[in-house]
């Protein structure tokens, strides 16, 4: 493994692994393929939170069941959303992915469509805060505010618990990182890039310390707070393009 020893290497090295990943080649084997199959503002959000939220495992079960679910909403996320019936929800039994089964579903879709009715749409309810520490956190207590199972609250993190909330900082990072290369969308105009925060996973945590950038052991929020401020030095207008890199890094074991 070659030491990185100086900022200046550091910049190139981070720099090379952005250009050479963040390519529209990501998209295909990334559960982000999900949304880039629509067009319309919101099916594109609807259709990233859900695969986000069942972000974790294998990449390739990520995308299937992730697609299951856009079938299930007949490919017409938003519609389906705003405009099914009790009886619809029906379809839903059975659906499992890990440990997110049919009755979170059912409850994340009607609780989609109380954002909606109500409080201005997934871009609005991600507003409520100073910063996206305090956001995410306000964003889960605004989402179960509609009667629930306990079990369902497990599937959205809460920063001001400790968690690194990597799924929703990806979501993020999707929806509001404006990409030149076209694999995020930034189609929300009321949040700033320069605000977002790393997907801190395996990959990114691993990486990051082997190059110096993040010093803390555990893969926390404090954590990603570290890692996104020592990265947003070397561009803090777009800090979390720097997510491409390390995580590119990592999986392709390149340091």
């Amino acid at each position: 493994m070659a030491k990185v020893n100086h900022r200046e290497s550091l910049f190139e090295l981070l720099e090379q692994n952005f250009n050479r990943f963040n390519t529209p080649d990501f998209v295909e084997d990334d559960p982000i393929s999900i949304p880039h199959q629509f067009s319309r503002k919101e099916d594109i959000e609807i259709s990233a939170f859900l695969a986000a939220v069942i972000a974790w495992g294998q990449r390739i079960t990520i995308i299937r069941n992730a697609n299951r679910i856009v079938e299930l909403m007949d490919h017409s996320p938003y519609e389906f959303i705003m405009q099914h019936r009790e009886s619809d929800l029906e379809r839903l039994e059975g659906f499992v992915h890990r440990t997110f089964n049919s009755d979170d579903l059912m409850y994340f879709l009607q609780s989609l469509q109380q954002l909606y009715l109500h409080k201005g749409g997934l871009e609005a309810a991600f507003l409520i805060g100073n910063n996206y520490k305090e956001r995410i956190s306000n964003f889960k207590k605004l989402f179960f505010e509609q009667e629930h199972l306990k079990r369902s609250e497990k599937h959205l993190a809460d920063p001001l618990k400790g968690s690194s909330a990597k799924r929703l900082n990806m979501f993020l990072r999707w929806m509001v990182r404006k990409d030149p290369k076209g694999v995020d969308f930034g189609i929300w105009e009321k949040h700033d890039q320069a605000d977002l925060m790393i997907p801190l996973d395996i990959h990114t945590s691993t990486v990051g310390r082997k190059l110096g950038l993040l010093k803390r052991k555990q893969d926390d929020w404090k954590a990603v707070e570290e890692l996104t401020s020592n990265l947003r030095s070397f561009d803090p207008k777009d800090p979390a393009k720097y997510d491409f890199a390390l995580f590119g890094m990592g999986v392709n074991k390149i340091i």
